[in-house]
């Protein structure tokens, strides 16, 4: 298993306790945490820990092509240590970001570009949201 001190000498970040903290709250609460969840995360355990440490050590993560930074919703950045490639899923009902397959979208001709990059998103309905909501559509029919 890759360790995150692996990633950051891969990436040639020098590893510190909080860069190494951080990271590897990414690769193990795969939930695309904004900095107020990985500070209120790490805080506990790393009481000297600022917002602005985990904010600077995020934007070395991603411009370092180390962590992916999300803006699939407009109030907040999430981080994701998932750099292969893949879509993200927003359900518009509980809120959670889901990682999705992520379909073909080009035949190969780009017309010219070179693609270094990118982000898919989609928004609707999770599996569990629907799940709920086809329950409570059925409470009081009558059959």
């Amino acid at each position: 298993m890759t360790t995150a001190i692996d990633i950051l000498n891969s990436h040639n970040i020098r590893p510190s306790v909080q860069r190494i903290a951080i990271l590897k709250y990414l690769l193990e609460h795969r939930i695309h945490p904004t900095v107020d969840d990985i500070y209120l995360a790490l805080n506990p355990t790393m009481p000297t820990l600022s917002k602005t440490t985990v904010y600077n050590v995020l934007r070395n993560l991603v411009e370092n092509g180390a962590v992916l930074a999300l803006t699939i919703d407009e109030k907040n950045v999430r981080y994701d240590a998932d750099t292969s490639s893949h879509a993200h899923f927003r359900c518009q009902s509980c809120g959670e970001l889901y990682d999705i397959e992520q379909p073909a979208m080009s035949d190969g001709n780009t017309s010219g570009f070179k693609i270094e990059n990118v982000h898919v998103y989609y928004w609707g309905k999770c599996p569990k949201c629907l799940q709920i909501g086809s329950k409570e559509q059925g409470v009081g029919s009558k059959e």
